[in-house]
């Protein structure tokens, strides 16, 4: 090698050092896991093996409600500085996280925009068709949807004495969710509970996305399906056989037809999105996102409860009790009068318990959700401390290390107890309802589809609760397991 290359090559090593030198000091106040202060592979590791959100939870409680999992990152389970740093000016999603949820080459949606002027304008232009103020038929369109799965389960999986007809709830629930997000996002729904199979693949193309995907950002590679002249051929297409590329085509063929007629006769989201501005690849770019995240999250929270449910006999026989009585004193509809509305559904106590403990120990989402310090710094408090936040880093959302945080929620913070929300006392109350209500984000970037998620899991909790009596006395198998 000659000897300008050997000094290039000693230059760029000193110059690696500086950097890692400067990146370790500029956070040596907050503590971590081993390497953490001068490489990604511990969090790289976690992430590969699936179980980061658990490693975060160790990780705080090991080291303090802030801690480093990365040499620019650091990860907290600290209500109030994530309801801060959700709340604050200046804070920003941080491109090497939401960059990398990017679905089409170089094309953001409302999710993976990191530019706050350009996603607050994103979000007005898509609130009222979420939020049901356009969309005069949502909870019709979910009732729709309800009697479809109800009608699946009762007419094919009903065990006898004789026979025991196994059934994938999993599976089954993520087939309504799809029939859901597709009937009041597209205006038509997929039809996977009337076929009772996963339609043109949609559940398999997700779930290789999201793993491709996944994979990629954890070992750093995510950036290349972003990059000038490659990225367009390692990106999803339409054109594709498999992963979100099969997805985009369908979806993309559903609205372009919706997009085609009128959004007077039948207003749905995709008819609020329009008129709101939205067109062309931008519209066919959320709706592709809000079919997947509002799909594969309210199915995932809606497995959580009923899991629960199923698995604890004591709760699922309180929570009969209380469908029982609501039912007998009018404040529900029996059996064959149609379904409970979401407001009567919010006024039941035990059920509303149940699902925020469900979503409390076992979030259905527990991404990092990785935000960016501002560039001159910013101080937060913990416990009265104050903690200076250096520019130039990020700090994300440990999910379990908040929601099964023993200060928040006492001792038995690991265990399923809805009465823990009918216990506390109001002020205490009021500090879980808080901290559970971050499941779905906070401020200006707290999820747009929480309105018709609270309206899918109420209602979809109170009439399932009716058809898995006597689940609890049988085994059956969780994961596989």
């Amino acid at each position: 090698m000659s000897g300008p290359a050997v000094m290039a090559l000693c230059g760029l090593l000193v110059l690696y050092v500086l950097r890692t030198i400067t990146t370790y000091t500029r956070l040596r106040q907050f503590r971590g896991p081993t390497w953490t202060g001068i490489s990604n592979w511990p969090h790289s590791i976690a992430m590969l093996r699936g179980n980061c959100h658990e490693w975060y939870a160790e990780v705080n409680q090991k080291y303090g409600p802030i801690a480093r999992v990365a040499p620019r990152v650091l990860i907290t389970s600290s209500p109030e500085v994530w309801m801060h740093v959700n709340n604050k000016p200046g804070y920003k999603r941080s491109d090497w996280y939401y960059k990398a949820t990017r679905i089409e080459y170089r094309r953001d949606n409302v999710f993976s925009q990191t530019d706050n002027v350009k996603h607050e304008q994103r979000r007005k232009q898509m609130a009222p068709g979420y939020s049901g103020r356009e969309n005069l038929h949502l909870e019709e369109s979910v009732n729709e949807r309800l009697e479809d799965f109800l009608h699946l389960i009762r007419s094919k999986y009903v065990s006898s004495d004789r026979e025991i007809i196994p059934m994938d709830l999993a599976t089954k629930v993520q087939y309504f969710t799809l029939d859901v997000i597709s009937s009041v996002g597209l205006g038509k729904a997929f039809g996977m509970l009337e076929s009772d199979q996963d339609v043109d693949n949609y559940l398999q193309s997700s779930e290789e996305g999201l793993t491709i995907g996944h994979n990629a950002l954890a070992l750093g590679f995510s950036w290349l399906a972003q990059a000038p002249f490659i990225g367009r051929f390692i990106a999803p297409s339409p054109k594709d056989n498999n992963g979100f590329g099969k997805m985009m085509a369908a979806c993309f063929r559903l609205v372009d037809e919706r997009a085609a007629s009128s959004t007077d006769k039948r207003s749905d989201m995709l008819a609020s999105f329009m008129r709101h501005g939205l067109a062309g690849d931008e519209l066919r770019t959320e709706a592709l996102e809000q079919i997947i995240a509002g799909s594969d999250t309210t199915a995932g929270a809606i497995r959580c409860i009923l899991l629960h449910i199923m698995t604890n006999p004591r709760v699922y026989v309180k929570l009969q009790r209380e469908v029982d009585d609501a039912v007998r004193d009018g404040l529900a509809p029996g059996p064959g009068k149609g379904f409970i509305a979401a407001t009567q559904a919010k006024q039941l106590d035990y059920l509303q318990a149940v699902i925020r403990e469900a979503l409390r120990v076992w979030p259905p989402v527990a991404n990092i959700f990785s935000r960016d310090v501002p560039p001159g710094g910013d101080t937060v408090l913990i416990d009265g401390e104050s903690v200076f936040l250096p520019g130039g880093v990020c700090i994300g959302y440990s999910a379990y290390g908040m929601h099964l945080s023993e200060k928040t929620y006492g001792k038995d913070a690991k265990a399923f107890r809805p009465e823990r929300w009918l216990e506390s006392d109001p002020a205490k109350l009021a500090e879980m309802v808080r901290t559970n209500e971050l499941t779905f984000g906070h401020g200006k970037f707290q999820c747009l589809g929480k309105p018709v998620a609270q309206i899918e899991i109420g209602k979809t909790v109170f009439e399932v609760s009716e058809v898995i009596s006597h689940v609890a006395e049988k085994e059956f198998l969780t994961f596989g397991q």
